[in-house]
């Protein structure tokens, strides 16, 4: 396990001096999956852009200029969108990356029907046609190279990047791990659904929770995918219970890591702790000792979109400092322009 080496910072100068602004598009999915969130470098200017009750400054539809030829793609959590990480994506954006998100079927803000191991069957294999999806659009595939692509995932994306990065799992391990601790990590296993409270009720909470996962959960297939293209991974508090464990332990890729000692979603743990206990080459890119789950998220969801239970596993501990994830954000970007060798601009 290696702490990032902050030297790696020179990449954010890597971007073209071209660029006035953060282009934004859509791309159609392939093969029928949802639209393909595209942030990139843009001659445009930024201008004031409302999704939903995100407020960003933005350039959508903006002519694309050529950056640092590297694409990045972003798997958002359970439940996510785009907006939600479009602090980062600024960020990557800013050091000369392509940043492309998929919306994972059955698991995003439109459509949260199908979340848990049902979506993260998919979603690898969804990172990978987003990154089709780019390489079949005119305006934005001169840009790039793609035998070098990164990917940040975060929570249920960091299950997504742990799968990537070579790691193995499968639908009965995660029953084994709820049947052994489903106290513990409760939110894990159950969702936004319902909490513990300390009551009569917790045990039929847990017995009406466990028999649905036995039903819905006991495939023992290993469930893996790789794409040869995607060459750096960062996992932010990922999910990872479910994964076989020695199977993470020399990844296909560099593999980064970002951490919140605070998390009661995805108890650490169970989860990034399990991992970085394993893993023989993980960077460490950022621990955040103080955080919760939703540190990650930034911006942050407003407080009148989420019900109590999100609020309480997403909302930031008391003695947390949301003014450090700029600086968590430069760590993720320096750590994949390190790895990723991005190409410097030819004018």
């Amino acid at each position: 396990m290696k702490k990032l080496c902050i030297a790696a910072l020179f990449a954010l100068g890597l971007h073209s001096a071209s660029q006035a602004g953060t282009g934004l598009k859509e791309l159609p999915g392939i093969r029928g999956d949802g639209p393909v969130t595209v942030f990139y470098p843009s001659s445009a200017t930024d201008h004031p852009v409302q999704r939903g009750p995100f407020s960003m400054a933005l350039a959508p539809q903006g002519i694309p200029v050529q950056g640092n030829g590297r694409l990045v793609v972003i798997s958002h959590g359970s439940g996510g969108n785009p907006w939600v990480h479009s602090d980062l994506a600024r960020a990557l954006v800013s050091a000369g990356f392509v940043v492309a998100f998929p919306e994972h079927a059955g698991d995003n803000a439109r459509n949260p029907s199908t979340p848990g191991p049902e979506s993260w069957k998919q979603r690898p294999a969804e990172v990978s046609r987003a990154i089709d999806a780019v390489a079949q659009d005119a305006s934005l595939a001169p840009l790039l190279q793609l035998d070098k692509v990164g990917m940040y995932g975060m929570s249920a994306g960091g299950h997504t990047a742990l799968s990537l990065a070579g790691g193995r799992w499968s639908p009965a391990l995660f029953k084994q791990h709820c049947e052994a601790h489903i106290a513990e990590d409760f939110s894990t296993c159950v969702g936004l659904i319902t909490q513990l409270k300390g009551n009569f009720l917790d045990g039929i909470k847990k017995a009406v929770a466990l028999g649905v996962i036995r039903q819905r959960f006991d495939d023992a297939s290993w469930q893996v995918h790789e794409d040869p293209r995607i060459r750096a991974i960062v996992a932010g508090v990922p999910a990872a219970a479910d994964f076989d464990f020695p199977s993470l332990s020399s990844p296909r890729v560099p593999l980064g890591l970002v951490t919140a000692g605070q998390d009661r979603w995805l108890v650490p743990r169970f989860h990034s702790g399990k991992v970085l206990q394993v893993c023989q080459t993980c960077t460490v890119v950022a621990d955040l000792p103080t955080a919760g789950h939703g540190a990650l998220l930034s911006p942050p969801p407003p407080a009148q979109v989420l019900d109590s239970l999100a609020t309480e596993l997403l909302g930031d501990p008391p003695g947390f400092d949301r003014s450090l994830m700029p600086q968590v954000d430069a760590r993720i970007v320096a750590f994949l322009a390190q790895h990723l060798e991005p190409l410097r601009p030819t004018h």
